[in-house]
């Protein structure tokens, strides 16, 4: 009985990783990628019961304290699958248009979904390496899924070397840490004594391998170029569940781990997320692609989390769960725009420039297109608007004002490249006379799903926000 009751604690990683494997041989004898589509919709949903059902029952360790349930980490559980699985519901149409819809890519999704969902109940570095590299492994090779297309190629390539590199960092940081405090478990590590000269070595490096998946300047290189490349539904994949997941397992690493000497790391994140707010934004201003402009909003919004990180309260951490979850909603509804559009071939609609007129020949899309985009922004009553304000009102309480001041500065100069794509769409005549296909009742159901999420959580916070706010009203 105890060992099945261990089993549903980790419920959501045992369904994927079965689902993974199912899927896998589903394509093996059948070939057919619809039933492998609608095999990885049923697990992903099955998965996300599990996970809601853990994040509502009591908080623990389990599997010899090897994972953490409940609480924070169900929490980050919910965050991937909700990604997962709305990037799901977009990918048949998109794949099927660009003649890209194969099998393969369901398994993939599965496995980086079972990375993720190792990472976000780590309890131990050891569980922590295994969720990132079983994660990062399935993401290169969706991220060169188009084999056909140079980008494609170059995306992949620059993932994996990229990637292998960070992977060293965090790998001998955890070595180091190991070296200080004799412990890879979470909670034995913030007990140890010695904190000396290999002790923060090895925090360092821990941090230089989380600020790479996370995407923080000067870790950010590979994710316009990544983005990019990739297929959009992919990308959507990547942008939301990967970061979710990553922020989620750092939560999990400062406030179990690393407790007591948050005065020593604050000064570090406090750097880092005014560069990261900054130059993505900056950067953001000048691109013509959408797709790399969203790049690098989301190394924005990377910043913006990171504020509240660097604020290292309860309060914080559950303001950084919330942003995470809106960030989940409007980045795969936006992505989900953009595929939509993409699936045009007679036109390139990754540039910007070719949205001219689009919001009057689909009214539809251009209103949810303009609901998620709002939503970046951080204007009411959308759910980015209350993510911003919770994360460096946090901030505030804790004194980071002049943080928080560089903040709201960078977060004003989204509204230029975010409002041009609402330009062209409603302000610019389109010349192309291009006739637009109609989605997919699915795709249509899923966007609108999204969107209405959006404004929802926009409007009522309140009974999210107390709940993710109990994760920290007691100890660890």
């Amino acid at each position: 009985m105890e060992s099945v009751n261990e089993l549903l604690t980790i419920s959501p990683i045992v369904i994927i990783g079965f689902a993974g494997l199912f899927v896998m041989m589903l394509d093996a004898f059948t070939g057919n990628a619809r039933w492998s589509f609608y095999a990885s919709l049923f697990f992903c949903l099955a998965a996300l019961a599990g996970a809601v059902q853990n994040v509502l029952g009591p908080t623990g360790t389990s599997f010899y304290s090897l994972v953490y349930y409940g609480g924070t980490a169900s929490f980050g559980a919910v965050l991937v699958l909700t990604g997962t699985l709305f990037s799901l519901c977009l990918s048949k149409d998109y794949l099927e248009q660009t003649g890209n819809h194969i099998a393969e890519v369901y398994s993939l999704v599965l496995f980086a979904a079972f990375g993720m969902l190792l990472l976000v109940q780590a309890n131990h570095m050891i569980v922590l390496f295994l969720g990132i590299e079983s994660m990062s492994i399935a993401l290169y090779a969706l991220a060169g899924l188009l084999r056909d297309q140079k980008k494609s190629v170059e995306a992949a390539l620059k993932y994996f070397l990229l990637g292998a590199f960070s992977t060293g960092f965090l790998l001998y940081g955890i070595a180091l840490l190991y070296g200080s405090t004799g412990s890879l478990a979470l909670p034995e590590i913030a007990e140890a004594s010695d904190k000396g000269v290999m002790y923060w070595a090895g925090v360092g490096l821990l941090f230089t391998g989380f600020f790479f998946k996370v995407s923080a300047v000067p870790f950010h290189m590979w994710t316009p170029d990544v983005y990019q490349g990739s297929p959009t539904t992919v990308t959507a994949f990547m942008a939301t569940a990967s970061k979710s997941a990553a922020f989620v397992a750092f939560i999990l690493v400062l406030s179990r781990a690393l407790p007591d000497t948050s005065q020593q790391w604050q000064e570090v994140l406090w750097i880092f997320a005014v560069f990261t707010m900054v130059i993505g934004n900056l950067l953001a201003l000048v691109q013509e692609n959408i797709k790399r402009m969203l790049a690098y909003s989301s190394i924005a919004h990377a910043g913006y989390i990171m504020v509240g990180l660097a604020a290292t309260s309860g309060a914080a951490y559950s303001a950084v769960l919330y942003y995470l979850f809106a960030y989940t909603l409007m980045n795969v509804g936006a992505f989900g725009v953009v595929a939509y559009y993409e699936c045009h071939k007679n036109c390139d609609f990754t540039e910007i420039k070719n949205y001219a007129g689009l919001g009057f020949k689909k009214p539809i899309m251009g209103i949810l297109m303009s609901v998620f985009l709002f939503s970046m922004v951080g204007i009411p009553p959308f759910a980015g608007f209350i993510g911003k304000y919770r994360v460096f009102a946090a901030a505030i309480d804790e004194g980071l004002i002049s943080l928080v001041i560089i903040g709201v500065l960078a977060s004003a100069i989204s509204v230029y490249y975010y409002l041009s794509v609402l330009v062209y769409l409603y302000m610019k005549e389109d010349e192309t006379g291009m006739v637009m296909k109609r989605p997919s009742t699915l795709y249509s159901l899923a966007l609108i799903i999204l969107a209405l999420l959006t404004i929802y959580f926009g409007v009522h916070p309140g009974l999210l926000t107390d709940f993710l706010g109990s994760f920290y009203s007691v100890t660890w």
